[in-house]
């Protein structure tokens, strides 16, 4: 059978020709070190039938496809390019980075090297290969858009702002950038820019900010430090188009990126970040990757996720100081819906939280927010990373618009970021035996469990206590003693408070006793009133409050719980707090028992 291998082909895309679908077949296949540990990196010896090369590399997304089909494989080759680089002995050699490619036939069946290739550098050196291949020398791609831009690859450009325009020079696609090469221009989109950020430790001070960068074929973070903040962090415009070249690449940490891309940049003194004069309509916007607020209940916390939700309401800006560092904080909590019909709360931070208007229910889209969690329900946070927009321009902003608008303002949604949240989980159920045997609460993440239990006893003692009324914040507030109360969280006064609860229980089951911490909804639940009328009551009768709890001891409830060591004045402690209170179902009851009993029995 006849495989018809571009013959001669090698000599001239290593020349810096472009050819489109050249036809090799593969000599040798070595697994190469790579810095990324997830992606496995191959370099493979390639022939044309007339010459081979032993500096090819594949693309990660193609390993699977060439590994089955082994040694002897003839494949099509669909997009490449080549690079230059600085070998063992100083010098410059170019490779050849396989990025798409197909089987023409597998190994087990070719069965044998086609024709006598010689390396294509001995060829050279013996100088009795042949120069008419009939190609024009220039740096390679074939992938589409970089034709179109190619030029002469003897064309320099200056590794600084006043050094030769990158325009018109060969341009590489975002996800053809690896570490393995050094020499690449990219033309991508700005599609976000952090803040500046600074930082102060034992290694000295400094500052940076990141963008994320998008073209055709995928998107990048990249990040400046310290005097690359000064040169380009003005001069870099969201939504603009910029060419680029000469930035390190390193593996990502995903961590802090939710971009699909294995690699970030980061600018160095040789960087160079020019605009594009001319808007190129085939580099898109922002992608994203969005998901309903259903879904965030059972992702793990500091998930990264694309969410677009409706504005359905927004707390006052708060205004405080952290505790670690004394520097003033302001955040805004927005409570988001979707056609889930499902809500979760996204805090705002700094000039975010002070610029953003709910006026009108607003369609928010957030890029990158992270996933957190608070007594058992889920909530979002906007990291220095995220992108924020406003009823942006995109297809899923007016559908999400239009459903609210018919039907999502009328409809009941649920609160996942509710404390009573937790019942969502699959919550153990557990004795407080078994809670102490297995060192629940040890864990840098709170432990949650359910048991049915009994009140010993509920302290009195301070168990109200005078909150601020707006209804997003739940903080102690000052008396002014002139008709005014201060919530130093809101940096406000009011005329009025409303009452809150905190409460301190001791509940025993068949193995033991606990104490629990307990909150406004939970206590009302146990006391059977609110806690505006347990607070009306304490006021006109300072001694209510034991009557008021005395009538609850030895009653039973089913408590989820969360334990969480804490330390206090240099003692670490297990705190419990009940983050649900349900009175008791006995037929799910008798279930769980029906159910630990088997597992008992085997």
């Amino acid at each position: 059978m006849e495989y018809n291998l571009s013959e001669r082909s090698l000599e001239a895309i290593m020349g810096g020709a472009e050819l489109p679908n050249p036809i090799f077949q593969i000599l040798g296949i070595k697994k190469i070190q790579s810095g990324n540990s997830n992606k496995e990196r191959y370099r493979l010896v390639v022939s044309d039938g007339v010459f081979s090369v032993s500096h090819a590399m594949l693309a990660a997304q193609n390993n699977e496809q060439i590994l089955q089909a082994g040694d002897r494989t003839v494949i099509k080759v669909k997009r490449y390019i080549t690079s230059l680089f600085n070998n063992n002995s100083g010098k410059e050699q170019r490779i050849l980075l396989l990025l798409d490619v197909d089987i023409v036939a597998p190994g087990s069946q070719v069965g044998r090297p086609l024709g006598n290739p010689v390396t294509l550098a001995e060829a050279k050196k013996n100088e009795n290969m042949s120069t008419d291949s009939g190609a024009v020398p220039k740096q390679t791609s074939s992938n589409s858009s970089a034709r179109s831009n190619a030029s002469s690859s003897t064309v320099p450009y200056s590794g600084n702002s006043s050094g030769a325009s990158l325009e018109g020079q060969m341009i590489h696609p975002i996800s053809s950038l690896s570490p393995y090469q050094n020499r690449w221009i990219i033309r991508a989109r700005v599609s976000s820019k952090s803040a500046i950020r600074t930082w102060s430790n034992s290694k000295g001070e400094g500052k940076l900010f990141n963008m994320d960068l998008i073209d055709e074929s995928g998107e990048i973070r990249c990040t400046g430090f310290r005097d690359m903040v000064d040169k380009y962090y003005d001069y870099i415009q969201v939504d603009k188009i910029y060419y680029i070249s000469k930035c390190q690449l390193k593996a990502a940490n995903k961590q802090y990126s939710s971009l699909k891309n294995d690699y970030e940049m980061t600018m160095s003194n040789e960087t160079v970040i020019q605009e594009c004069q001319s808007e190129d309509v085939s580099i898109p916007t922002t992608k994203y990757d969005f998901i309903s607020i259903d879904k965030i209940a059972n992702m793990q916390v500091g998930t990264l996720v694309d969410i677009c939700g409706i504005c359905k309401d927004v707390s006052d800006i708060q205004i405080f100081q952290a505790k670690s560092t004394g520097r003033e904080l302001k955040k805004k909590e927005v409570v988001l819906v979707d056609h889930s019909n499902n809500s979760i709360t996204l805090t705002l931070w700094g000039a975010e939280a002070e610029n953003f208007d709910g006026t009108n229910n607003p369609v928010v889209v957030i890029k990158g927010a992270k996933v957190g969690e608070f007594g058992g329900g889920k909530n979002l946070s906007c990291l220095a990373s995220s992108l924020l927009k406003i009823n942006p321009d995109i297809p899923e902003s007016f559908r999400i618009r239009g459903w609210y608008d018919q039907e999502g303002h009328k409809g009941n949604v649920v609160d996942i970021s509710a404390r009573s949240g937790a019942s969502s989980f699959s919550t153990p159920w557990m004795s407080f035996k078994e809670v102490k045997d297995q060192g629940l609460g040890n864990g840098d993440k709170g432990d949650y469990y359910q048991t049915m239990g009994t009140v010993l006893l509920m302290r009195s003692e301070n168990l109200t206590y005078k909150a601020c009324p707006s209804e997003s914040c739940n903080k102690k507030v000052i008396d002014l003693e002139n008709g005014m109360f201060r919530c130093e969280k809101c940096n406000r006064e009011y005329p009025n408070f409303k009452h809150r609860l905190l409460s301190s229980i001791n509940v025993a089951d068949w193995s033991g006793n606990s104490w629990l911490s307990m909150f406004t909804t939970e206590a009302e639940t146990i006391l059977g009133m609110s806690a505006q009328e347990i607070g009306d009551a304490i006021e006109n009768n300072s001694e209510a409050a034991a009557g008021i709890v005395e009538r609850v001891h030895f009653k039973q409830f089913i408590f989820k719980c969360r334990a969480k060591m804490e330390t206090y004045n240099d003692e670490a402690r297990l705190k419990t707090i009940a983050v649900e209170v349900k009175t008791i179902d006995y037929k799910d009851l008798n279930n769980q028992v029906i159910k630990r009993i088997k597992q008992l029995m085997g």
